[in-house]
């Protein structure tokens, strides 16, 4: 506990995890100003489709582009992407608040926003890619659950900021545009921290790429990140856990997100906004449990039975939806989000701890292009097959199926998600650098 202590008050480390909380607060309040703008506007009207259609135009051109530009994670001094692309975004997102005001259509304000979802993803790969560079190898599993928990807190936290601005400036085109200039100010603040990092210090460590130049491996990034990803088992476990996750919690998003509009389940935990606040709030306390739970858990089992462990929990927490009543539903919502955020910390570790630094922002892009290729497929898939009252008994089995079969084919796997990393790529020459750059 006292070398805990003292790795938190590295200076480093601690700047680190406040760019992070400060963009993660930025992305919380513009991503919930988005929704209730969108979703609850008087102005505006949205059926399934066009909610499914919106999170494509927002994640996917990023999905199918951030394996590429996360090549570029790995030449270029990621302090310097931290500063402008933070920058990058509190422009976009004044871009996006202009639209919204001016009424503009939904699809011109979506094209805006989809520019701020891409600059969101860069700088998070870029966060957790820099990781390993204040962190030493044996503390970074508690470390990134303290990271990426508290910055899904930081989430709700920016959610919950936008949700006090559309009280006070109204829900109509004019309030939302008022909302979301909230996140702007967080992200400059971001930008303006993480200049305070030394030349180099998040890495790269080797900015020439192996040889190559930034075009090169910007042109190759997919094929760099998945080979890194398929030669590594212990990634390729886990993302393959994570993505299944995903698509169960894109068929849950679109089910509530009507099921709150239509139905008693919204009446009884307050309409609208509240009820998506409390479902929200309870995945986000399921997480935030994963964060003192996930390190004890891989130190007794490993990361293999960690991984193991959550997707049973939340294939029996997602049967609990069937109920469609209050309590059931929001325990659910907390043991799913417990189980996600668990999946997801021992993916994290994986990528950080058994991908050599000349690959691991492509690698943490991939796992980007697959988290929100597989969460909007299961939107469209909700979308089409939803009733009008949102509520579908099929899908929720079908969602608890999908846990249980990935975690039969976790446990077949006969490599142990624990193992040493294998030799690197081929592009990778020799180095004496420690497997974290330090």
């Amino acid at each position: 506990m006292d070398r805990l202590r003292s790795v938190i008050r590295a200076p480093g480390l601690i700047r680190l995890l406040a760019v992070r909380l400060l963009c993660q607060v930025s992305d919380g309040a513009f991503q919930a100003a988005l929704a209730f703008s969108i979703l609850f506007n008087p102005d505006r009207h949205t059926d399934p489709l066009a909610i499914a259609g919106g999170f494509a135009v927002l994640l996917l051109p990023y999905s199918l582009l951030g394996p590429f530009a996360g090549a570029l994670l790995d030449h270029w001094d990621r302090r310097r992407v931290l500063l402008w692309v933070n920058l990058l975004r509190a422009a976009a997102i004044i871009l996006v608040a202009i639209a919204m005001t001016t009424s503009t259509p939904d699809t011109v304000v979506l094209l805006s926003a989809l520019l701020v979802t891409g600059c969101s993803r860069l700088v998070a790969s870029g966060l957790s890619a820099s990781l390993p560079h204040v962190t030493p190898p044996s503390l970074i599993v508690e470390i990134n659950a303290v990271f990426t928990t508290v910055g899904a807190g930081m989430l709700a936290a920016g959610a919950g900021v936008s949700a006090l601005l559309r009280f006070i400036f109204g829900a109509d085109n004019g309030g939302s545009g008022a909302t979301l200039l909230a996140g702007a100010v967080f992200a400059v603040l971001g930008a303006l921290l993480a200049g305070r990092f030394q030349r180099r210090q998040l890495g790269p460590d080797r900015p020439d790429g192996a040889g190559h130049t930034a075009v090169y491996s910007l042109a190759r990034g997919l094929e760099h990140g998945l080979r890194a990803v398929l030669r590594t088992p212990s990634v390729a476990i886990v993302l393959s856990a994570i993505g299944v996750h995903r698509v169960v919690f894109g068929l849950n998003t679109l089910m509530f997100l009507m099921l709150v509009r239509n139905t008693e389940l919204g009446d009884a935990l307050g309409a609208d906004v509240r009820a998506l606040s409390i479902i929200g709030g309870c995945v986000a306390g399921g997480a935030l449990i994963a964060a003192g739970t996930t390190p004890v858990s891989i130190r007794v089992v490993g990361r293999r039975g960690t991984i193991i462990s959550a997707l049973i929990v939340g294939g029996f927490a997602e049967l609990l939806l069937l109920t469609v009543r209050p309590v059931p539903v929001l325990v659910a919502a907390a043991v799913i989000g417990l189980a996600g955020q668990t999946v997801k910390l021992c993916g994290d570790v994986a990528m950080q701890c058994d991908v050599a630094d000349s690959y691991r922002g492509q690698v943490f892009a991939v796992q980007d292009a697959l988290f929100n290729t597989a969460f909007v497929a299961a939107i469209f898939v909700a979308a089409v097959l939803v009733p009008q009252g949102g509520f579908s008994a099929g899908l929720v089995i079908t969602g608890s199926a999908l846990y249980f079969a990935i975690t039969v084919w976790v446990i077949r796997r006969g490599q142990r998600a624990e193992g040493p990393p294998p030799a690197p790529l081929v592009e990778e020459p020799v180095s004496a650098e420690t497997p974290t750059g330090r």
